[in-house]
């Protein structure tokens, strides 16, 4: 263990009494849930230490983990509401409702790409500057890769969103927040429940849960089949979901979590198309083969063939496994320890756009930790120390593609194999000054590497030398700070200080600029401090109002682009940016059965310190004494000053805006609906600024209605039905930044019509949608 780690673990254990003197209880101040679920005792939405932990029958007293209680953290709960009432197709427009996120359509069926604070908003693929678990189990790989391809909405009962940087509670990677899913609990589901969606574009899920409690032991099981033809054209897909919670408590101080999930997809990936592409063809449509491609069909040079999605058969076929188990132990009353060990296998074939990648990144992660409830400088307090591991071992493989249909594959390109590790710990202490005030400070250390090469292939299958070696170390400390003021159980004010780190992926060390795999080995860790000022108010009964301004400094910043059509994307460390603005939601009752909830970000993200190189190779007009010579060539490399300019990938403005109302009583009780507005402002998807991608709005109607059965076979049935996008307004869902270019010609910067004529950018929304379901419990 590192020596500032383990003088901060042995401070926080000697700062903890081993006297049998339970300390009261601290007030957890959170984000107000604008899902409407309150966590809480009545004051500002605290958590109640008798709340259901992670699907374990714990007694009251034992401790709950940290992040159930996280005093001072900027923290919002999507509740059950948000997902029950609706066909949630995928986890994107749940998390809409907390202020913050920002949702990007993946590739292929109900992938997702999220980010918090804009902090993951560039990237088109994978996501990643946040940590993601599911019932306290880490779902984030060791290199910061999450996906939402294996999140299905119906299994969970929460979703808690934690912004801004998280390091010094989460560790690596957690510069813009966390999520942390719960899976819903035996006891919850409390018997078994069928339940299928249908609706536009061929969509067809059918999902099963079975959950109940027997003596010391509770399970809950979570299956579905999820298909669709897509509302573009090559974009059909089907996944299937397994999550398995289960529990076993032999006695009240001891028990044992298992954790299972698998998921698999098979799915067609559409073009990503040019913004002049996108005007002319939104959804891709008539683009069978190149030649007889409709307009504004984006295609890719194969080969030197041009073809399209369809011809050349882009998609993807992954399987994700992961099997995790937690031990716990009450010591005493006031004392818990636990250890959990995970097991995640990623398997990814993504033969789409110009190359196919091919991998198996198996990972694994250990904890334990500790968390004591006590007194410290005679005030109540409660502290927690944690050491983790975690490493992916990755074995991956670039191909050329082939136009002759199938994916098939051409040329191998690259073989990359590496092995990254994470060894760390983290401490936190949480601190009740006075009935009204309180503090927290915590600290992460962590040390990474990165041991890995990437061997490039000519098209003639000799290896092209020298190869690129990554043999990187990274020691990261990310201290935390946070005070809270509550004089009042309907208002508090709240203030913190907190720092994140993550670092580069390994396969972010292996592509160049260019766009192909290759050396780009000196990346360094992405740092940011960020400050948080808001308050919590209930100034009347059913209205809650959260306000939160946030400043973050951003030290080597990744940013990811593309630097042309199929080409894979690269990142690069921007020296200095800042990330500023303001968080509001609100939720409101304002009268029998009516119900507003609101959630907006304003997130203003600027370079203060990057100059960028752009570099061309230019041919020289002949020479007239010698016009018969071979051509010849110059390197042209121009600086442009990119401070002040804005980030790509990240909107000024979003926005959820939703009004419903439910019957209260009577022969309707059950019967309900809402109407929302999604909106998002445009941003800009290149460094220069010159290329903007507009924003949108879109409105969504929904009607539901759920009753008890008279007794017989089955206890209740939900009905529910939406349609989205009701002005079928055409918007982009997701569009991969891109990379300013220099004329061949005449070394001059290229302007705003070279990038809105690039390939590979712009995926649209959806159009018009109609969705229903049904489910049954038993």
């Amino acid at each position: 263990m590192p020596a500032p780690l383990r003088r901060a673990a042995l401070c926080l254990l000697a700062a903890q009494p081993f006297a049998a003197q339970a300390a009261p209880e601290a007030v957890t101040l959170e984000e107000i849930s604008v899902a409407g679920e309150g966590r809480g005792n009545g004051s500002g939405g605290g958590a109640s230490p008798n709340d259901k932990k992670f699907g374990v029958a714990a007694p009251p007293g034992a401790a709950a983990l940290p992040i159930e209680q996280p005093v001072g953290q900027i923290v919002t709960a999507v509740g059950r509401e948000a997902i029950a009432n609706r066909p949630a197709t995928s986890i994107g427009s749940v998390l809409l409702d907390s202020p913050g996120v920002t949702v990007r359509q993946g590739n292929g069926g109900r992938d997702v790409v999220i980010s918090i604070r804009g902090n993951n908003a560039r990237s088109t693929g994978v996501t990643r500057n946040m940590v993601v678990l599911e019932d306290g189990f880490p779902v984030t790989q060791a290199d910061g890769a999450s996906r939402f391809d294996l999140v299905d909405p119906r299994a969970y009962s929460r979703i808690d969103v934690f912004r801004g940087p998280q390091s010094a509670l989460f560790g690596n990677y957690a510069t813009g927040g966390a999520l942390a899913f719960r899976t819903r609990t035996g006891r919850e589901i409390n018997g078994y429940e069928y339940g299928v969606d249908a609706g536009s574009f061929g969509y067809l899920s059918n999902y099963f849960t079975v959950g109940g409690v027997s003596g010391p032991f509770e399970v809950s099981l979570f299956a579905s089949d999820v298909r669709g033809n897509g509302y573009q054209q090559h974009s059909s897909y089907d996944t299937q979901t397994v999550n398995l919670l289960a529990s076993y408590t032999p006695t009240p101080d001891n028990r044992f979590t298992l954790k299972v999930i698998n998921n698999e997809i098979d799915a067609n990936i559409p073009s990503r198309a040019s913004l002049d592409q996108y005007r002319l063809n939104p959804y891709q449509r008539g683009c069978d083969t190149a030649l007889t491609a409709a307009p504004g069909c984006a295609t890719f040079t194969l080969g030197g063939v041009a073809a399209t999605a369809a011809q050349a058969g882009f998609r993807r076929n992954d399987r994700r496994t992961i099997v995790a188990a937690r031990f716990e132990h009450d010591i005493d009353a006031q004392t818990t320890w636990r250890v959990q060990a995970g097991f995640d296998e990623r398997n990814y074939n993504q033969p789409f756009f110009t190359s196919a990648g091919r991998g198996s990144l198996p990972s694994y992660s250990l904890l334990t930790d500790l968390t004591r409830r006590g007194d410290f400088l005679g005030l109540p307090a409660v502290g927690y120390v944690a050491l983790s591991y975690s490493a992916v071992d990755v074995t991956a493989s670039t191909f050329n593609l082939t136009p002759f249909g199938g994916a098939r594959l051409g040329s191998l390109v690259a073989l990359q194999d590496a092995l990254q590790t994470n060894l760390g710990g983290r401490a936190r202490l949480e601190l009740e000054l006075s009935p009204e005030w309180k503090a927290v400070t915590g600290l992460s250390v962590e040390n990474s590497t990165i041991n890995g090469r990437n061997r490039s292939f000519a098209p003639n299958g000799t290896e092209t030398l020298p190869r690129a070696i990554a043999d990187r170390r990274f020691l990261n400390v990310a201290p935390e700070l946070a005070l809270v003021y509550q004089p009042d159980p309907t208002w508090a004010l709240r203030g913190r200080v907190a720092t994140g780190y993550a670092t580069p992926s390994y396969s972010s060390l292996f592509v160049t600029p260019l766009g192909a795999p290759g050396n780009n080995t000196g990346l360094k860790t992405q740092e940011n401090l960020g400050f948080d000022l808001g308050g919590d108010w209930l100034p009347v009964e059913g209205l809650r109002l959260s306000l939160t301004g946030f400043y973050e400094f951003f030290r080597n910043e990744f940013v990811s682009q593309s630097p042309g059509a199929g080409l894979l994307n690269y990142t690069f460390n921007a020296p200095a940016s800042e990330h500023r603005g303001i968080e509001l939601a609100a939720s409101y009752a304002f009268a029998p059965g009516w119900n507003g909830v609101l959630a907006y970000t304003f997130d203003d993200q600027v370079y203060t310190d990057y100059v960028e190189q752009l570099s061309v190779r230019r041919q020289l007009p002949p020479r007239p004494d010698f016009p018969d010579s071979p051509p010849e060539f110059e390197n042209i490399t121009r600086p442009f000053n990119r401070a002040g300019n804005r980030i790509p990938g990240v909107p000024d403005h979003q926005l959820l805006a939703r009004v419903g109302y439910d019957v209260p009583a009577g022969p309707l009780a059950g019967l309900g609906g809402f109407a929302e507005v999604v909106a998002q402002g445009g941003y800009f998807a290149d460094n220069s600024n010159l290329l903007k991608v507009p924003g949108y709005a879109i409105v969504n109607l929904n009607v539901h209605y759920s009753a008890l059965l008279p007794e017989g076979y089955a206890k209740r049935i939900d009905l529910y039905g939406e349609v989205r996008n009701v002005l079928d307004t055409v918007y982009v869902a997701s569009a991969n930044p891109l990379a300013n270019t220099l004329n061949r010609d005449t070394g001059l910067l290229n302007g705003r019509g070279s990038l809105a004529s690039t390939v590979g950018s712009i995926y649209a929304g959806a159009p018009r949608t109609f969705v229903a379901g049904m489910k049954l419990s038993f």
